[in-house]
């Protein structure tokens, strides 16, 4: 996917999220978070948008930390999460393509980087504020879904802060049942996992779906679809593979 369709899936995701949470209410509980309520969603979600904002607009070529989320609720605080969502999808779309600043992934650019992250950070959040809002959730287009597993297993996990690790050698098999290029292959160790695109080699437990099932559910956002082999490696992949 290219830079610009990100921004596209960013802009309608974060309106998305925003009309759940209207719709909800900030005092609901997140069943997916289930330590939040909706306001600590929109709170969160808000100052990484602030964050990312932030990198590419003023140029930061090192870490700088976030800034505090303030201290409001109710359709104050909606209104203050559309805005720093507007200013994000508005930065992004303006940026210079040759921008330089800090990321955290390996990228084509830092353009593309936060453009790609943040459109996935958007929409597993907006999936958590539709759980807490009820019903059925907006679709997510199969493309976008894929490249999501993606960023998760080769990006996230490939780095030393992955809790994923097997004190035996194990293989984890993603695959899309319904796209034929969508499987990979996760070799756990006490290493970070190692994964790659494509079914190499024999796999000790295999999770099957959709691919727009399997994007959520490996972000812990929904049950496994199905599970084939050892489901003791899915099991460790729920418990330990949430992101830090």
């Amino acid at each position: 996917m290219q830079t610009a369709e990100f921004i596209r899936v960013l802009d309608r995701e974060g309106h998305l999220l925003a009309e759940a949470a209207e719709r909800t209410g900030t005092d609901a509980k997140v069943p997916t978070c289930p330590e939040w309520q909706v306001r600590d969603l929109l709170r969160h979600t808000g100052m990484v948008h602030r964050w990312a904002a932030a990198f590419v607009a003023e140029g930061h070529t090192d870490f700088q930390p976030p800034v505090d989320a303030p201290g409001l609720d109710g359709a104050e605080l909606t209104t203050w999460f559309r805005e720093g969502h507007r200013h994000l999808v508005d930065t992004l779309d303006g940026a210079q393509v040759d921008v330089q600043c800090w990321h955290f992934l390996p990228a084509p650019s830092p353009l593309a980087f936060w453009a790609r992250r943040q459109a996935h950070e958007t929409t597993i959040h907006r999936l958590d504020a539709e759980a807490a809002r009820g019903g059925t959730p907006a679709e997510i287009d199969p493309a976008f879904a894929a490249d999501g597993i993606d960023e998760l297993l080769l990006g996230f996990h490939a780095r030393a802060k992955s809790r994923v690790r097997s004190a035996e050698p194990r293989v984890l098999r993603v695959r899309a049942t319904d796209a034929d290029d969508a499987v990979w292959t996760v070799r756990l160790s006490q290493e970070p996992p190692a994964a790659v695109r494509g079914e190499t080699g024999e796999a000790d437990c295999e999770l099957a779906g959709s691919v727009a099932q399997l994007y959520p559910a490996l972000w812990n956002r929904l049950p496994f679809p199905a599970v084939r082999g050892d489901a003791s490696v899915a099991a460790l992949w729920r418990e330990t593979s949430g992101v830090v």
